[in-house]
């Protein structure tokens, strides 16, 4: 089976600015990877590279077996960048509404089925906001409108969910619920990608750790990296005491 992504040797610059350099890697599918490094070192460039938002200036990305560039099956993917829950919204639809949105590309023009409303309303149930439904967007927190975007990723039936430091503004008790969610989508055999600053969650969450400062200093699982030096060689003296206890 072929990896759910693939780079090979990929660099990418902002203008003269090398933004990450000669990252290879591997995602397999059911993997919780961690991806971690210092501000501006790159990561959520690397991420948007994986899911075919930037093209690589050398190398080689391949999603799902398939040519980034060529990749058109969409609705594999669920992504939650930060402004997904920083940001209030303008839009003035519901929680289902957005939810809904997500099996747009199952359905087209035609019309919502069935299974269809079965399967926003199982999306509901699974991260807890079926109370919320019927409420707009812009009314939730940070962590309820973080659920949102996750129910509807789950509502497209994504097989990849990529989550960009996704509890930025959101308190400590949901945190918490937020990635016990993820431990179970991830035991469902959803595969994730998580950027977050707290190195700590990180490790004690991911099954394997990429971490960048614009170049790869280590990518493997979580054990031999907490094992590792790459710590201190991508943040410096700066970086955070790793909590672990898988």
């Amino acid at each position: 089976m072929s990896p759910v992504i693939s780079l090979d040797n990929v660099t990418f610059t902002y203008g003269e600015k090398v933004a990450v350099r000669d990252i290879t890697l591997d995602v397999e599918a059911g993997e919780f990877l961690g991806l971690i490094g210092p501000n501006g070192s790159g990561k959520t460039t690397l991420l948007h590279l994986m899911l075919g938002l930037h093209e690589p200036d050398s190398g080689h990305v391949e999603l799902f077996g398939e040519p980034v560039g060529e990749f058109d099956d969409g609705q594999r993917i669920g992504y939650v960048s930060q402004q997904s829950t920083s940001q209030s919204g303008s839009m003035p639809v519901t929680v289902r509404e957005n939810v809904t949105m997500g099996r747009f590309a199952h359905v087209g023009h035609s019309r919502l089925t069935d299974h269809d409303r079965k399967t926003v309303q199982e999306a509901l149930e699974t991260v807890g906001i079926t109370d919320l439904a019927e409420r707009r967007m812009n009314e939730l927190s940070g962590g309820q409108r973080q659920r949102a975007y996750i129910a509807r990723a789950l509502a497209s039936e994504a097989d990849l969910l990529a989550l960009d430091e996704p509890t930025v503004g959101v308190d400590a008790e949901s945190r918490d619920a937020f990635y016990k969610l993820l431990d179970d989508l991830n035991a469902d055999g959803i595969t994730i990608i998580l950027i977050e600053h707290d190195i700590g969650v990180v490790t004690d969450r991911a099954n394997r750790i990429a971490c960048i400062n614009t170049e790869l200093f280590h990518h493997g699982d979580t054990e031999s990296f907490v094992e590792s030096n790459a710590l201190t060689e991508a943040y410096g003296v700066s970086g955070r005491v790793v909590h672990h206890d898988h």
